[in-house]
């Protein structure tokens, strides 16, 4: 039985893989910002164990990770979103989600790394999008953040790799949780269309790679798309 952290586990497909995690026998813990409704919800749901915690608190997270204690699978699904032009963009919303998309990583993996380093072994994945592989008009501020997402995943497994770690990263295309709530659903319907499998994504979609890529032992630093095609 493994020990599995999942970021941004209250919701969407962090909830996913929870589940999922904690359905085939892992003991799963998972860190929630502030919902608490939903955290109790899922936790009763799977018997996973909820930690409220901000990753974009440095001090929140080692506090979290030492009631933790060893990792076997980091999951780092949490991430927060902003629609509009990069000019509309507030100092304040940029480094936000830069704090929470990016520094939060930073913050984890450290935290999880004494218990990687001594059993020289351990599985890091990373949520970035497909926004942070081409980039998206009115995103750019989000799209930035999962870029370098992507970015930090490559050169954490060339990093991590000789101590046993693996490092590996999903890039989810529309999927359909509360961030595509404000969507209008003509626009979710045409971006479904354009998607070689005809339809959009489930957060079930995103945590079944999410499974494959804890389990591949000789796979680390790719970008995963899971998108539907929607980007090939």
């Amino acid at each position: 039985m493994s020990t599995v952290v999942i970021t941004g586990g209250s919701r969407g497909i962090g909830a996913a893989a929870v589940e999922l995690f904690a359905a085939r026998g892992d003991r799963v813990v998972f860190l929630y910002e502030k919902n608490h409704d939903a955290a109790r919800a899922v936790a009763q749901r799977t018997g996973a164990v909820p930690i409220c915690c901000d990753v974009a608190d440095g001090k929140a997270v080692e506090a979290a990770f030492r009631q933790i204690g060893d990792v076997d699978v980091l999951i780092l699904c949490a991430g927060i979103c902003h629609y509009g032009l990069l000019s509309s963009v507030e100092e304040s919303v940029w480094d936000r989600l830069f704090a929470v998309n990016v520094k939060g990583i930073y913050h984890c993996v450290n935290a999880a790394m004494p218990a990687f380093l001594r059993r020289h072994a351990g599985s890091v994945i990373t949520v970035s999008s497909m926004w942070g592989q081409v980039g998206a008009s009115c995103e750019a501020a989000y799209s930035a953040t999962k870029g370098a997402v992507i970015a930090l995943t490559k050169a954490l497994a060339k990093e991590l790799g000789p101590s046993g770690i693996r490092v590996n990263c999903v890039a989810p295309g529309v999927i359909l949780t509360d961030m595509c709530a404000g969507v209008d659903p003509r626009i979710l319907e045409e971006m479904a269309q354009e998607a070689p499998v005809g339809r959009n994504g489930t957060p079930a979609d995103v945590a079944k790679a999410m499974v494959y890529l804890a389990d591949a032992e000789f796979v680390t630093g790719q970008i995963l798309p899971v998108n539907g095609g929607y980007v090939i």
